[in-house]
């Protein structure tokens, strides 16, 4: 089993979806816990109630990702909180649909704000806090990998762009013994994405497996990842899509 006791983490967008899956299982894990949240403070209390169920310590952070003091002030809130940081989870992203012919720059902007530059400035604020054994795990989406129907070239862009991110930023933090690595959902059963929703059925025609995978199934690499057991693992990307793009 893995054992994460003693380990602090921060989770940006934890309060819903795949984000509150992953705080609720290094917090069942042995890990104190921090995550970020917007809007939906009812959900992020209930993820509160459900880390400290586990005996661990749950904080809730309102923060908005598309805004670099929240995410200076969200780091450093945890450091304070928690007494320092071991473990830091890119997990907040916003969806974006449309052709570039059709192109909302504003909305295009808001995308990139988040997708891309909020993971980089989470790791920029995080990298000092973290020691040997330090863990940054980036969510990424298998869209970055392969785009089978139009619509989406923004989003598969931002994730796209977390692939250099991970492979750069794990050369830059190797020597100081802190590991990074991105995880790519596919399609999962999440309240942006249901599994009963439009479209559903043709993401499910896309895997090997034929389903939609849960949030926990995503939640279970990242844990994987902040573990002991993955030390040798940085700059790799591992895709987690029922075989989407096998």
């Amino acid at each position: 089993m893995i054992d994460l006791t003693g380990k602090r983490a921060l989770i940006t967008g934890g309060s819903r979806g795949i984000g509150a899956a992953i705080t609720k299982t290094l917090a069942s894990m042995g890990a104190d816990v921090a995550f970020t949240y917007q809007q939906a403070s009812g959900k992020a209390q209930d993820v509160v109630g459900a880390v400290e169920q586990s005996g661990r310590r749950g904080v809730a952070i309102r923060a908005d990702s598309a805004n670099p003091a929240d995410i200076a002030r969200a780091v450093d809130e945890t450091v304070s909180t928690l007494s320092g940081l071991d473990i830091l989870v890119n997990s907040a992203a916003i969806g974006h649909t449309g052709t570039i012919a059709d192109l909302d720059i504003d909305a295009f902007q808001s995308l990139m704000d988040i997708n891309v530059r909020a993971p980089v400035l989470y790791a920029k604020a995080a990298i000092p806090h973290l020691g040997q054994g330090g863990r940054i795990i980036t969510i990424g989406s298998a869209l970055g990998e392969r785009v089978p129907f139009p619509g989406i070239t923004g989003y598969a862009m931002s994730k796209a762009a977390l692939n250099s991110f991970t492979r750069g930023l794990s050369r830059e933090l190797g020597p100081s013994g802190v590991t990074v690595n991105l995880v790519q959902p596919g399609a999962t059963d999440t309240d942006a994405n249901p599994a009963n929703g439009e479209g559903a059925d043709f993401q499910r025609s896309l895997t090997s497996l034929g389903r939609f995978a849960e949030p926990n199934d995503i939640a279970n690499v990242v844990a994987f990842l902040a573990s002991p057991a993955a030390d040798i693992i940085t700059g790799a990307t591992i895709t987690a899509d029922g075989g989407a793009i096998a």
